[in-house]
């Protein structure tokens, strides 16, 4: 018998949203997949995916990552950040079919992804840039969110009076930042308090060496 398809023969119409940031540009859509989509692609990749837990050396003192994470990219394409090294592990279908859905919403491809497992509001990333040089100098990122919504943060690099900027980002969706976003500005994902669902992130980058350095 044939497994069923995770994917909906008619999504929903994307919306899609322009923010400015500065010189900048980051775009927002939603209802890239169906609410039963991601509902489904969200329970498969949780059973499914080699979820790690990663610990980091800070000022001498070992502290878990809070959050769960897997590196999927092409053969090779290894990832590494504050003293972790991601292996890549091979492509999963579900991933190879949320990747191609977002690559012809956004116009552009990709080779790599890092899977974010947010086990509830405590979980988190603090603020950071994708800017690593196996990106290249104006790297295009592309986030897609399932399962609870969380609000993504950005504030600038350099220029501290302006303010800062929040999206909010719903199941399903797809967040877009554009070629000088990671050059410009910060991004974080903040702990919130109060009983917070799961949530997966799927980042995909176009990595252009053997092994990315953050």
């Amino acid at each position: 018998m044939d497994q069923p398809s995770l994917f909906d023969n008619e999504p929903d119409t994307p919306t899609r949203q322009t923010f400015a940031l500065g010189d900048s540009e980051i775009q927002y859509v939603a209802n890239a997949f169906t609410a039963r989509e991601a509902d489904r692609l969200f329970q498969s990749l949780l059973d499914v995916i080699p979820w790690r837990t990663a610990t980091l050396t800070i000022a001498g003192q070992k502290r878990p990552l809070p959050r769960l994470q897997c590196w999927m990219a092409d053969q090779g394409r290894s990832y590494s950040y504050s003293g972790l090294k991601l292996s890549p592990h091979p492509w999963n279908p579900d991933v190879l079919r949320i990747k191609a859905r977002l690559e012809q919403l956004c116009e552009h491809s990709f080779n790599s992804v890092l899977l974010n497992y947010y086990r509830d509001g405590s979980d988190s990333v603090s603020w950071h840039a994708d800017d690593e040089t196996e990106l290249g100098p104006n790297p295009i990122v592309a986030s897609v969110s399932l399962g609870a919504q969380r609000t993504l943060e950005f504030k600038p690099k350099f220029n501290l009076t302006t303010p800062k900027k929040q999206i909010v980002l719903g199941s399903g969706s797809i967040l877009i930042m554009g070629k000088t976003i990671q050059n410009n500005w910060l991004h974080q994902l903040p702990k919130i308090s109060g009983t917070i669902h799961p949530r997966i992130s799927l980042t995909f980058r176009n990595h252009q060496g053997g092994e990315a350095q953050q």
